[in-house]
């Protein structure tokens, strides 16, 4: 027992305190270094070259714009120009990554999209890293911290990315992070003296080496850096960061900016009305400073996309034509129980009714088929029916039994 509680690498003697990785075997343990340096010794003995290993992987088989553009059709529906401008940027920091050394020093094509909540942020940058088969993390903001406090440290995002392709770090620097709810960290303050900002001005600060590309020391288990912890470096200058952020109430310095520029007595109104529900539309670099983000990690953000707010059509459409639509998934389900699901068009209208009087988004329309499909998902397994149908009827049923007005009261506001 008391081996077990204190393991240790048999070709170095060092505890499991003292390396990254201890892999255990029937009767000893080996360290990720010496099996690192195992693998070098058996490259050289093979003849095979390490340049050549090495290289290799950096190539990517790179789809054109339009055919990113045709796979996020697959997966995401409407944002037209979102994805368009998704594709191009993910297109040329990938074609940067292909190119050979030559004079022209190609800058990376980071991004950030501004978007109410519901409408496609992760999933847009989910299913792009699907498609190029590249290492790929979703990492909060709002977990972080500056360096000093309570926290998790600004490296510790790269963390994930890290634990995606098994800590393979050639992979890991060709990956893709997308840092959600960025809006989290906006400046508190327009006048940064007056106290530390902590987990705002100070995040920023620190996210600005990442954004830009540096070599970065990764605590291998996230949280907080010490002194006596093992690091990973990592180069960052061919990660692709995309950020996401529902940045509410942006519409009004938006606004703002639409009429200072307006000049007529009444126009600037005009605008205000005509636009009022696709002032994301028009967001722009300034509003983003204007919310809180300070200029330097504006300008290593260079492509500013949006996301429109999904209209009542959008919502039905998410429901049963992407891929991986919830109504397909659930059809999917019962067909493997032997059972055919039929769903009323009323049915879905009323789904989405009830997406839209919470706004609750697409994220929403999950929650809200959870809990209509719930009885039927228990039930219907065992019976011998070999069809389901489901009525709008049922489905205000099930919602009114679970309470779901009173869970989502707050939304109504």
């Amino acid at each position: 027992m008391a081996k077990n509680n204190n393991k240790h690498c048999a070709f170095c003697q060092r505890g499991v305190n003292e390396v990254t990785l201890l892999i255990p075997g029937p009767e000893a343990c080996i360290c990720s270094d010496c099996v690192e340096r195992a693998h070098e010794i058996l490259k050289e003995y093979a003849g095979v070259d390490a340049d050549e290993q090495t290289s290799s992987p950096d190539k990517i088989d790179l789809p054109k714009p339009q055919e990113i553009k045709a796979y996020l059709d697959e997966y995401v529906i409407g944002q037209e120009e979102a994805k368009k401008f998704l594709s191009v940027a993910v297109y040329n920091h990938y074609k940067r990554l292909n190119q050979d050394k030559d004079d022209v020093d190609i800058e990376k094509s980071n991004v950030i999209i501004v978007g109410p909540t519901g409408t496609g942020k992760t999933l847009l940058a989910k299913t792009i890293a699907r498609l190029l088969k590249v290492p790929f993390a979703i990492v909060d903001a709002t977990v972080l911290t500056e360096a000093g406090y309570v926290g998790e440290d600004i490296e510790s995002l790269l963390t994930r990315l890290l634990a995606a392709c098994d800590y393979n770090v050639k992979e890991a620097e060709r990956g893709i992070v997308f840092i959600d709810e960025i809006d989290k960290i906006a400046r508190k303050s327009d006048n940064p003296s007056i106290t530390r900002d902590v987990s705002g001005e100070g995040v920023q600060q620190g996210l600005l080496k990442l954004l830009e590309g540096s070599v970065v020391n990764v605590p291998p288990q996230g949280g907080r850096k010490h002194p006596e912890q093992r690091m990973i470096a990592v180069d960052t200058k061919n990660i692709l960061f995309i950020c996401g952020g529902a940045f509410e109430g942006i519409e009004r310095k938006i606004a703002l900016r639409l009429n200072t520029h307006v000049v007529g007595y009444g126009s600037g109104r005009h605008i205000t009305k005509m636009d009022q529900e696709r002032l994301m539309h028009f967001v722009a670099p300034q509003d983003l400073r204007a919310y809180g983000l300070i200029p330097e990690i504006i300008g290593r953000l260079p492509v500013v996309t949006n996301l429109e707010p999904l209209d009542r059509d959008a919502l039905k459409r998410i429901l049963t034509e992407p891929k991986n639509a919830i109504v397909k998934q659930y059809t999917k389900l019962l067909e493997m129980d032997g059972v055919e699901l039929v769903i009323d068009e009323e049915a879905l209208d009323y789904v989405v009714d009830k997406a839209i009087e919470y706004k609750l988004g697409a994220r929403g329309l999950r929650s809200l088929f959870e809990t209509i499909m719930v009885d039927v998902m228990y039930e219907v397994p065992t019976t011998h029916e070999k069809q389901y149908r489901l009525t709008r009827d049922f489905a205000k049923r099930q919602l009114d039994k679970s309470n779901f007005d009173l869970l989502n009261a707050g939304r109504k506001q």
